[in-house]
Order: C-alpha cells, then structure tokens, then sequence
C-alpha cells in the first residue's frame, strides 16, 4: 500500500545553464509501469556540480529545464504495477546511470549528464528528466535498489551493523570506482595500484579494493590525505608522487618488490602530463590489467611495445553496472566493506533543500575525502 503522498512537493529547478536554480512547488508524480516513487533521504552533490550547472562548456550537456541529481537514498513511497520485489516504505539505493530498455547505446546519468548520441538524449529528455534534488521522485524501477535496512542500521546486539544514514551515503563515492575495480577483476591477493589516491573517488576506491582483498598501493600528491591512511590496514602502503619518474618507479618498487598485478586511475583533466602513469606502467606484472575512469583528454601517452609485451589488458569504464551495484551493496551488507568515518571515511556535510547554494560551493571547495548531501 501507498505511503501518504502530498499532492505537491519542493524541488531544485534548473530552467537554463547559467541561471540561478530556483526551489520550486511542483505535482507530485504519479507512479506508472516500471517506475518507482521515492522520498528522498540524502542525494550526492558532486564537486564539479557547480560548473556543470552553471558553466554551458562544462562537457556536461543537461536536459533543461529539469530538477538536477545524482545518486541518492531514500524511502519507496508508491510502487508502479508491474514491480514484484520493492512496495512502500522499503529503503532503496538510486544508482543513476540509466540505461535504454531497447538499446543499450542509450545511456545516461540522471540529472547530471545527458548523454552522448541522439539515443541518450532521447532518454534524458523524457519520463526519467528529473533527478533527486527534490522531496520526492519518480525514478526507474530497475535503477532503485533495496537495501537491508535491519542489517545496515539495525543495532548489533540485534545483528545489524549500526549505520547511520549518513554512513550510508559513502557509497555515493563508492559507486562509481566500483565499476572499473569490478571491470579489472581485483580480487584477493591482488596487489593494485590507485591513483590519484586522495580525492572523493580515489580514496573510495582504496577502500574498496581492501574490501574486494586486494593489497593496495595508495598514490598521490597531497601527503596530508595519505597520512591519513597510514593507520587503515596493514595491506595498505602509501607513495608520494614526486614528479621524478625514476624516483617514484623505485619507490613503487619498494612498496610493491613483486610487481604489481592490477592498475586503476581516475586522474581529472589538468592531469594529462602527470608522471605517474609511466611510473605506474613501469611497475606492473606480465598480464596485469589497468582500469581508466578519468576524464583526461589529452597528453597521456602509452609505449605501444610495452603493452604487447607485457601483456597488458587496458579497460575504459564509464559508470557502474546494475549488477556491480547489486555486489557493491551486497558488499555493505555483508560487513566485507565497512562504512563511516569509523571506518576511516571522511565527513559527511548534509544541506537542507534550501541550502542547495552552500551544499554545491562546500562540494566545489571539498576535494579531500567525504560526502556533501543534500537532504530535502
């Protein structure tokens, strides 16, 4: 049965790239085959969620006007008539990369992205337009993913984990490297390289490569992040990236005196000539296989001879499979992947709707580990 649903609900409405968003009284959708309507708890902003919104040459091209989003938590409210598993009042995981039910070249990040080809855009533009920055939203049924509210937040004495929603909202990080990290097959007794290790991304994915039991070699510039790692596990080593390729080659050595078997980076676009990709290549096993999620356009280059006699497998991954966010969840879950700032996460800072301006300037100047969420 149907939770209570007003008539009427708040949500963030961008009408144009480059104009102020506006809160907005907007109906409350109304669910139909194949969709899902959820009370949303906490959505993540991303740190580059300013420009994207605000910035018509940001590479992010949006379907406006609409209400912006991105990954979320949050409580079914009303279910269309075809679902078979969630109902009202379950918790539920948004993972927003939305996919063609026709076509698997219509993809798409909802309420952040609208995609790439004529496909995509036809997506992005029609029932699933809005996104989460809203109190409540009509969302994918296939995209809502439950989760085991008693497990995750019940109290341990009764064999729950104890989380809070806002330890939750760490897998918000966690989505996104999951993908490459899955793609690439690290597992148990892996040694892997991850770079760079200390933004939102790359300290998700030290922590989940720890989780999937791998032995991780954490790298990166800001030696104030990476210290912080120092006390997270015993199979977690640390290198300062220097910018000497030689240095850094032997100092990847010394982390890693039997090679190294799986490689993941995430670098941003002003790293294109960052040395830390030949001194990463430099270190890896025969067969050993490299994970590229980042957004680079220019300036890395690869020894072609050295990829072929190596044996290197070389995957680009964009975003996360459903089914990779089905492991990732069953992950948490199970307790192999622990959550919260116990567990050595960064902080968590939650807005209310209508601090949307302080959540997307606190994401644009947060590039340390941590989420910012905003919670209608």
């Amino acid at each position: 049965m149907a939770s209570q649903i007003p008539s009427h609900h708040r949500a963030l409405l961008l009408s144009e790239v480059g104009t102020p968003i506006v809160i907005e009284a907007r109906p409350t959708p109304q669910p139909g085959p194949g969709s899902v309507i959820v009370r949303i708890l906490a959505a993540s902003v991303r740190s580059n969620a300013p420009q994207v919104f605000q910035d018509p040459n940001s590479g992010h091209l949006l379907p406006v006007p609409f209400v912006p989003g991105l990954m979320a938590i949050g409580r079914v409210a009303d279910v269309g008539p075809d679902a078979t598993k969630l109902s009202s009042g379950q918790l539920i995981f948004f993972d927003p990369y939305i996919t063609g039910r026709d076509s698997a070249e219509a993809k798409y990040i909802c309420g952040f992205m609208e995609g790439f080809n004529d496909e995509s855009r036809r997506l992005s533009r029609g029932e699933w337009r809005n996104s989460t920055f809203a109190e409540y939203a009509k969302l994918p049924l296939e995209n809502c993913h439950s989760l085991d509210e008693q497990r995750l937040m019940g109290k341990p004495e009764t064999g729950g984990l104890g989380y809070s929603l806002q330890d939750l909202t760490h897998l918000f990080s966690m989505l996104i490297p999951f993908g490459g990290l899955a793609d690439i097959d690290v597992k148990a007794g892996d040694t892997v390289i991850i770079a760079p290790a200390t933004g939102r991304y790359g300290s998700a994915a030290v922590h989940l490569a720890l989780a999937m039991g791998a032995r991780v070699i954490a790298i990166g510039r800001n030696a104030t992040v990476l210290a912080q790692f120092d006390s997270t596990s015993l199979r977690l080593s640390v290198v300062h990236v220097s910018g000497d390729v030689a240095k850094d080659t032997e100092s990847l050595r010394l982390a890693a005196p039997s090679g190294v078997d799986a490689f993941w980076d995430m670098s941003p676009t002003e790293a294109g000539t960052s040395t830390h990709f030949r001194s990463s290549l430099n270190v890896l096993k025969h067969g050993a296989r490299v994970s590229l999620m980042g957004s680079i356009m220019s300036g890395v280059s690869f020894d072609y001879m050295q990829i072929m006699m190596s044996g290197l497998t070389i995957k680009g991954t964009w975003m996360c499979t459903r089914e990779q966010t089905k492991r990732l969840i069953s992950m948490a879950e199970s307790g192999v992947l622990p959550l919260g700032q116990k567990a050595g996460m960064g902080q968590v800072r939650a807005f209310p709707l209508e601090a949307w301006k302080e959540a997307l300037d606190a994401a644009a100047k947060r590039k340390e580990p941590g989420e910012i969420v905003i919670t209608p």
